[in-house]
């Protein structure tokens, strides 16, 4: 989960040709409760780093038209933005451009997606020091995401690993209507298989029976008819 303090939502901009790879960390990285923007070449990253902001920036060094350095310095070319880079070997030579080029860390493929998760945090950290406190507020509602606990008025309120989960993800993207396919799209079950449609409506149903008040009339999680679910984007 995100220790950023409610109000930002950590957008991350990521470059990998590789399509199981590129698949596998945005489904990580979404499940995390980031915001991820998936580009599969050089030239497509180019042009959407130059219309978009991000809070972080993982670049593949080995692209089909190009190279990560070339992305790198476009990106350095708007600001001192964070970046790390994924390589397939640790020579020493493309350790050092990376880092001349004011990357801020590298990993080395393969790697396990949890020591990537951390180095993202520790940079993201760095940049982002006044939004990782660890706790999350939201109207009454206060998550603790260094302990994974919920808080409505001050009383924690238990809920389950899929309950927690969704939570996170509609509260990452507050103020956007997020479509039941969209949701299903980024959230497993416990065992790791795809939760089907009428599930997801058991989900939404017992997590509206612990944090609100009046599940008939919703104050935290809105059902916008037609297109799907929000958290709305007020304190």
């Amino acid at each position: 989960m995100i220790n950023c303090a409610w109000g930002e939502v950590m957008n991350i901009f990521l470059l990998e040709d590789d399509d199981a790879i590129g698949i596998g960390l945005t489904y990580s990285l979404t499940n995390e409760g980031y915001n991820v923007t998936l580009a599969k070449t050089a030239g497509e990253g180019i042009s959407t780093i130059s219309k978009n902001d991000f809070s972080l920036y993982i670049l593949d060094l080995t692209l089909p038209d190009g190279n990560g350095y070339d992305v790198c310095k476009a990106i350095k070319e708007k600001g001192d933005l964070p970046v790390i880079f994924l390589t397939a070997c640790d020579d020493e030579v493309n350790v050092v451009m990376g880092f001349d080029l004011g990357a801020d860390d590298y990993i080395t493929k393969p790697f396990r997606v949890k020591e990537l998760l951390l180095r993202i945090k520790s940079v993201l950290r760095r940049y982002h020091k006044d939004f990782f406190d660890g706790v999350l507020k939201y109207k009454d509602m206060t998550v603790n995401t260094n302990e994974a606990k919920v808080y409505i008025a001050g009383k924690e309120v238990v809920l389950t690993a899929m309950e927690y989960r969704l939570l996170l993800i509609l509260l990452n993207h507050r103020g956007n209507v997020l479509s039941r396919n969209r949701l299903l799209e980024n959230i497993w079950d416990v065992a790791g298989d795809f939760v089907e449609d009428n599930t997801l409506t058991v989900y939404i149903k017992r997590l509206r029976d612990k944090i609100e008040e009046d599940p008939a009339n919703p104050e935290y999680i809105k059902t916008v008819r037609g297109l799907g679910y929000v958290i709305e984007n007020d304190k």
